[in-house]
This record gives C-alpha cells, structure tokens and sequence, in this order.
C-alpha cells in the first residue's frame, strides 16, 4: 500500500504539466473525446441494431448526458468549451484571449477525430456486419451517418444553413442565461446538467433536418476519420458538399447568439457594485484615469459562474490579472 502510494506520488511528480495552456488543451480534448464516443456509441448502436436497441430519443438522450459528462471532465480546467462555436463566445465576451480560439478548435477536433476512432474499433464487428463489409456513404446500409451528420434528401443547402446557425444561436443564448449570475440563473453546480438538457431538447427539437450537429469540431473530426478509415472523399462530396455547413454554420449561429443575449439581456443590467464603484473612483478622480488600475475581472459576470462558483479561478482556467492582461 505505502509503496503504491510513493510510485503514486513520484509518477505525478514525474508527469504533471506545469503549463496552463497545455493543461487547458488535454481537458478539452479529453472532454470532447468523451463526449463524441458516448454520442456516437449511441449512434452506432441504434443504426446498427436497426433499431432494436435505441433510436433517435435514445441518441438524442445520450448526447445530453455526454456533454454533461464532458463539462465535468474539462470545466474546471480549461472552462470547458468542448465546441469551437463556444470559445469564439468567449473571445467575442472577452473571456478567452483570441491566440487561444485556433488552438482550441484544433485540439477539439483531435479529440473528436480519436472519439470517433474508437467508436469505430468498439462497433468494427456490428458496423460491417450491418453494411455486408461495404462502407457507404449514401444508400439504406450507410453508415456514415454514424460519425458525421449529413442533410435530409429533402434538405436544401440554404434551409441547412439556416437550420444550423438558428440551433446553435439558440445554443449559445441559452448558456450565457444559465451562466449569468445576473440573472434567473441555476443553482451553482448544476450547470453541466443544464446545459446536457439543453442539448437533449435540441437535439429532440431540431434534429431532423441534419441531425443538430452545432459543433465544428464534433461534425469536422469524425468526418475526418471517416474519409481515411475506408468511407471515402463521398463523406465531403455527399449532400450538395455539405460538409461545409456544420463547420461555417455554427460559428455564425454562436456570433448572433452571442449578439442577441448582450443586446437584448446582458447590456440592460443595472451597473454592478463594482463598476459603480470604479465609476465613481473616476467622477472624484477625473485627473488619474490613466494611473486607476481597474482588475480585468472586476466585473466579470462570467468568471465564477461557468466553474460553479470558483471565484479563485479566472474563466480562461486559472490566469492572474496580469497573465490575462498581457495575453491579448
């Protein structure tokens, strides 16, 4: 027992990363790593029970419960973004630095490309069995539907368009309500079960079209992986080349949410303690503004909110004031 405890200890001496930034980024891709391979099992085990052990309710349930899971995994962390529509709003709030945003998108990808790499070696049986060994793309035996969402036949590529910025504005807007310590928001703590069944409902409500996918990173990693694990340059081709749509889409839908929430909530609070108080500082002082220095999180809504109430913890996963100041 001791001895297990000393190699215990020696091995986090040994591994532990001392660098935010690479910290930041394995939450994410662990996090998203776990939300695609929960997302997809289910997936997989509906379409290839042909729905004798799940459907949609059960995948749609099952994406709730991942991106609950996720939250935990990397909230505390990185804040656990998990979605790169997610990190441009909290670069447009001003509570990611931008360098930060393409470093994200790229780890959540990676762990969305392994998610879906895994699923594949847990259902590789089922997945040929239920195909006859051919991997398609199109056609009542595809199975690249599995991994990556693709459009309805009856699907335009405008109404996709549309379907996907109007999910993920919705998306978006809904979570900086749940987070806004402002206002009606949840208890702390039960933020990652808010927002799973947000994405249930969603994912119940708007789903038919192109299966919801409101998240670059979960649509572009898997289709990667299925490009090169045998589907072919079709999982890019197929539906008018809409792989476009689920990665440009979402961004656009998470600028608009973002735009909304400001401009029809977040912009009519009454001033908070604090901002009076710096206001005031600058109506007594009105020759020192440029010596004032005003904290970066004095009035931060978000800062504690996203963690469940680590008011020790900046909202970009742990910088001083300084760190923050000089990474934009």
């Amino acid at each position: 027992m001791i001895y297990g405890v000393r190699f215990l200890a020696k091995a986090q001496a040994c591994l532990r990363l001392h660098s935010l930034l690479l910290r930041q980024c394995l939450a994410e891709l662990l996090g998203v790593f776990m939300l695609i391979v929960i997302t997809l099992s289910s997936s997989a085990q509906a379409i290839t029970s042909e729905g004798t052990k799940g459907g949609y309710f059960s995948s749609a349930l099952a994406s709730g419960v991942a991106v609950m899971v996720a939250i935990h995994v990397a909230g505390g962390v990185s804040g656990g973004h998990l979605n790169p529509a997610f990190s441009l709003t909290m670069c447009l709030l001003g509570q990611c630095p931008w360098w930060k945003l393409p470093i994200f998108s790229v780890v959540q990808t990676m762990g969305a490309f392994l998610g879906a790499g895994t699923v594949y070696m847990l259902y590789y049986d089922a997945i040929h069995s239920y195909s006859n060994g051919t991997l398609a793309v199109t056609g009542p035996r595809e199975t690249a539907s599995i991994f990556a969402t693709y459009p309805a036949p009856y699907l335009s590529l405008g109404n996709g368009f549309f379907d996907q910025v109007l999910g993920t504005g919705v998306l978006i807007f809904s979570i900086l309500a749940i987070i806004d310590s402002r206002n009606r928001r949840i208890p702390h703590g039960l933020e990652p079960m808010g927002v799973g069944l947000l994405v249930t409902a969603l994912s119940l409500a708007m789903g038919a079209n192109c299966s919801c996918a409101i998240n670059p990173a979960r649509d572009l990693g898997p289709r990667l992986f299925t490009y090169l694990a045998g589907w072919g340059p079709q999982v890019f081709s197929a539906g008018n080349y809409w792989c476009w749509v689920p990665i440009v889409a979402p961004m656009v839908g998470a600028t608009i949410g973002t735009a909304l929430y400001e401009l029809g909530v977040e912009f009519h609070h009454p001033p908070s303690q604090n901002k009076e108080e710096a206001l005031t500082t600058k109506k007594h002082h009105p020759g020192t503004e440029k010596d004032t220095e005003i904290p970066i999180y004095a009035v931060n809504k978000y800062a504690e909110d996203w963690k469940g109430g680590n008011t020790g913890v900046p909202p970009d996963g742990g910088h001083s004031k300084w760190e923050t100041s000089n990474s934009f």
